[in-house]
């Protein structure tokens, strides 16, 4: 029996959708490599002075096959903060770096930022930012060492232009410690964000969780409140956003950034 063109049509655009699915449930779980080894493509830097995508003074580089913030361009930093963005927006997902903190500090960097960096999530984009905006409305998962000078617990969070709950409680304090220990040298550390949307962010850091907190939200107190929830739907709910790597004025590396989406 001859089989009309229509229903062959519709079979193989069946066919095609369930091996779509298939294809994209396969790739659920796996973990994404989100540098390449080889350059910034697909991330755009954002400095505070500066456009999106204007990399002062070559500030983010890849060296050794590792992406590398330097300072070597810089008289002084006059807080010329700058951060790093992926392309996409994400929700659901984890995020992992393999990251050191290294050498002297930039001349002129504020002495909190000592030892210090930090990845951006549920950010703005770096399009929407001002252009002397020192830090995109975001939560910040805090990167530190410590070394005879300075004692900080590692991976504690931050809230430039946002506010956390924990134990169903709002959080207007800017920054909340972790519960992990110190940690001292250059050695390489494993670092882990688990975000699940609008509920719960996780800290992990060496495979210890070390932090949780819900709810991540807008700040109403915040000058970038009016423009942002208008972005956002009228909804000071974070769900998602940018991810970024700081340069916050003490160098650092990264040699492995990777992406696991729910």
């Amino acid at each position: 029996m001859k089989i009309p063109g229509f229903f062959i049509l519709v079979a193989m655009m069946v066919t095609t959708f369930f091996v779509s699915c298939n294809q994209q449930k396969e790739n659920e779980g796996e973990w994404i490599q989100l540098f390449n080894g080889k350059d910034l493509t697909g991330w755009t830097p954002k400095i505070v002075g500066y456009e999106a995508g204007v990399n002062f003074a070559n500030t983010f580089r890849v060296e050794d096959g590792m992406i590398k913030v330097r300072y070597d361009g810089y008289d002084s930093l006059r807080n010329r903060f700058g951060h790093l963005f992926y392309k996409d927006e994400l929700s659901h997902y984890k995020l992992r770096v393999e990251y050191r903190i290294v050498g002297e500090q930039c001349p002129g960097a504020p002495g909190w930022a000592y030892k210090n960096s930090g990845i951006m999530v549920h950010g703005q984009s770096p399009e929407s930012m001002g252009l002397d905006q020192d830090f995109p409305t975001s939560i910040e998962v805090q990167l530190l060492a410590s070394d005879s000078l300075v004692q900080r617990t590692n991976m504690n969070v931050c809230t430039p232009g946002t506010n956390i709950v924990m134990n169903e409680k709002l959080i207007l304090d800017h920054c909340i410690n972790s519960s992990s220990g110190y940690f001292y040298g250059e050695d390489w550390i494993t670092a882990e964000v688990e975000v699940r949307g609008n509920e719960v962010i996780y800290h992990v850091i060496n495979g210890d969780t070390v932090l949780q907190y819900n709810r991540p939200q807008l700040d109403e107190r915040d000058s970038t409140f009016p423009r942002l929830i208008e972005l956002n739907g009228g909804d000071k709910m974070l769900s998602k956003g940018t991810i970024s790597l700081q340069s916050e004025g003490h160098p650092i590396d990264f040699r492995k950034v990777e992406l696991m989406v729910f």
